[in-house]
């Protein structure tokens, strides 16, 4: 297969601006937003392309999507537990869909496709490492809209967006359990703060400090560090 320097400028642009997008630090929203946008500019004749993910529970959702229609047939597969999206995700490997009309593969989800506005379709997983994280696809009103050479560039196209959202993903978890960890140590601090005002003023040791603001905490079903914050509080005023 011949690619040439048009292919190679389309993904050039396409790795520069999702460059951009990673150095911002955006959100996985954001990032999926543009990679369906991109998705849409890259290969003509595209009319809608989505990205499927899995939600915090555990299914699959259509996390990005230009096109209304994309947000109608997607729901579908998901119910139904099959399609090319799917396929493609646990196949890890492109799926294309000349002529819906004449499709055989999928019969539920293909029998309802007829009706739609979509007529071809290509799907690619995203593959960050040795994980699925999800699919691409894209879908074209007309029959044969898409080739070899459009499902060569979504496939290019979905091994960088993959990294994209895998590295997107890794920075909000850390970003996450960094945030975690501030808040743990900011509460222990209120509390180690609160034991001291209860041991000077009951002239008791650390433990029984601990111990006194526990049972408040437990009878007044209060958490501990709200407990002893309302504790710094009063103290704070009462010593203006």
């Amino acid at each position: 297969m011949d690619h040439e320097l048009p292919l190679a400028d389309e993904l050039a642009a396409v790795s520069a601006r999702l460059a951009g997008l990673l150095l911002s630090r955006e959100t996985v929203h954001t990032a999926l937003t543009l990679v369906t946008s991109l998705a849409v500019e890259a290969l003509p004749g595209t009319a809608g392309a989505g990205v499927t993910l899995l939600d915090e529970d555990g299914r699959r959702t259509t996390a990005a999507a230009t096109d209304a229609v994309v947000e109608h047939r997607d729901p579908l597969q998901y119910e139904w537990g099959e399609g090319p999206c799917l396929s493609a995700w646990e196949r890890r490997c492109a799926i294309r869909v000349d002529d819906v009309a004449g499709e055989r593969r999928w019969r539920r989800w293909t029998s309802a496709a007829r009706w739609s506005a979509m007529r071809a379709v290509v799907s690619v997983p995203l593959v960050a490492g040795d994980t699925a994280i999800g699919a691409i696809k894209v879908y074209g009103r007309e029959p044969r809209a898409f080739g070899e050479r459009d499902e060569y560039l979504l496939t290019m196209f979905a091994a960088q967006a993959a990294v994209l959202v895998a590295n997107i993903r890794s920075f909000d978890n850390a970003r996450r359990l960094s945030d975690a960890l501030v808040e743990q140590l900011r509460g222990r601090d209120v509390i180690n703060m609160a034991k001291g005002v209860v041991m000077a003023r009951e002239h008791v040791d650390e433990g029984t400090a601990f111990a006194m603001l526990a049972r408040d905490s437990h009878e007044g079903s209060r958490k501990l560090r709200d407990l002893a914050g309302s504790l710094l509080r009063s103290t704070a005023q009462r010593g203006r």
